[in-house]
């Protein structure tokens, strides 16, 4: 006799794997089509907010555009190296987003404009900047965006008249402001004076998106605030700048991981893919239950349904059921020709030791035979079904 060892589950094929793994294949092929077709569609126009390249209704191409008409050149920098780079004192620096920038490039940025002799406009600059951008003003929590009057001194506050200003609300110390458009008694728009240049505070950007340049004496304040020197340095900072990340490039930092610099849109596209790949898994991993027997409608011999079930066990690499299968019958077929009855044919305590009786041979061997572990592959089982031929063989001659 020989014996059967434990195994785990066999090798798939190439042709197995290929047939499994190609539905999920095909639609990773389809979502990368779809999201190259969409990037290349949407790609032309659109930068993001408040870009002076982008011509949707959150960009600011309007702006730039009707500045570049009246002689002021528009430079768009995105790291903070290159905008302190360019500023001069026939330079305004626009900075677009400055609660991105760390505090350690806040107090670089402010440095550097205050020795510009130019003039350096924020727009919603919060209370996690503007205390050290400025010194000595405050910001307090924002307010709606409606039209309003200057009611302040400063020309191109009064020559824009209404304009639609708000958010961010400004206190100062000193007495070198000029506070315009106020909300509850608070500045919206607040010019600091510093030497021979000057840095403007704006509560909100939304005058300068497309969609509202044309609202009110948004364009007239917009352009008299932003085209007063001859060159405009367009700041546009953003967590994949070095200098927003706190980072010199010599390796210090300001303390936040890898995952702090990854864009939240990454962030989230990585999530879907993830239970999109779960989702996949469990439609291939599905089951519909158990099986069922039922009679049949026609009459069919018994090798074609036994041909047609070792066909489904092997599609399925199910080695163990037919293993069961194959010992099952073999007991049952075994049992009566050596005088045990058929409730203890599977009952390897009675079936073995009658068995080995009648043989003469150990109980090891036929226990394993008999009752042993799955065949670890389809060489195993054959040799298996073999192995219970011989052996029912040797029980009839004996």
């Amino acid at each position: 006799m020989t014996r059967i060892t434990a195994a785990t589950s066999a090798s798939l094929t190439p042709r197995q794997v290929w047939a499994r793994v190609r539905g999920l294949l095909l639609a990773l092929l389809l979502l990368v089509v779809a999201a190259i077709a969409l990037a290349s569609v949407r790609s032309g126009d659109q930068h993001g907010r408040l870009d002076p390249r982008s011509a949707d209704q959150y960009g600011s191409r309007a702006v730039a555009e009707l500045l570049e008409d009246r002689g002021v050149s528009v430079q768009v920098v995105t790291t903070l190296r290159e905008a302190t780079a360019r500023l001069g004192p026939d330079t305004t620096l626009l900075v677009t987003s400055p609660d991105l920038l760390a505090p350690d490039r806040q107090e670089r940025l402010r440095a550097a404009a205050e020795g510009s002799a130019g003039r350096t406009v924020f727009l919603a600059a919060g209370p996690s900047s503007v205390s050290t951008l400025v010194p000595g003003v405050g910001a307090e929590p924002a307010g709606p965006v409606v039209p309003r009057n200057p009611e302040c001194p400063l020309p191109a506050a009064r020559s824009a008249g209404d304009a639609e200003t708000g958010g961010f609300r400004y206190t100062a110390d000193g007495s070198a402001t000029t506070s315009c458009f106020p909300s509850d008694g608070l500045p919206t728009l607040l010019l600091v004076e510093r030497g021979a240049g000057d840095t403007v505070l704006l509560g909100s950007p939304d005058l300068l998106r497309n969609d509202r340049l044309a609202h009110r004496g948004n364009a007239s304040l917009a352009l008299q605030l932003l085209g007063s020197r001859p060159h405009l340095v367009w700041y546009l900072p953003s967590l994949a700048d070095v200098s927003a990340a706190g980072d010199d490039g010599d390796g210090a930092g300001d303390g936040r991981s890898f995952t702090d610099l990854i864009p939240q849109g990454w962030l989230w596209g990585t999530l879907q893919l993830a239970l999109a790949a779960v989702l996949a898994a469990i439609w291939r991993g599905r089951r519909l239950g158990p099986l069922v027997a039922e009679r049949l409608p026609v009459a069919i011999r018994a090798s074609e349904s036994t041909e047609g079930r070792a066909r489904l066990y092997r599609r399925t690499n199910a080695r163990d059921r037919a293993a069961d299968s194959l010992r099952a019958a073999s007991r049952t077929r075994i049992a009566p020709l050596i005088g045990v009855s058929s409730r203890d044919a599977h009952s390897p305590s009675v079936l073995v030791p009658a068995l080995s009786a009648r043989l003469g041979t150990t109980d090891d061997s036929l226990q394993s035979l008999l009752f042993g572990p799955v065949p670890a592959d389809d060489t195993a089982l054959v040799r298996l079904a073999d192995q219970l031929d011989t052996l029912e063989r040797e029980v009839r001659t004996s």
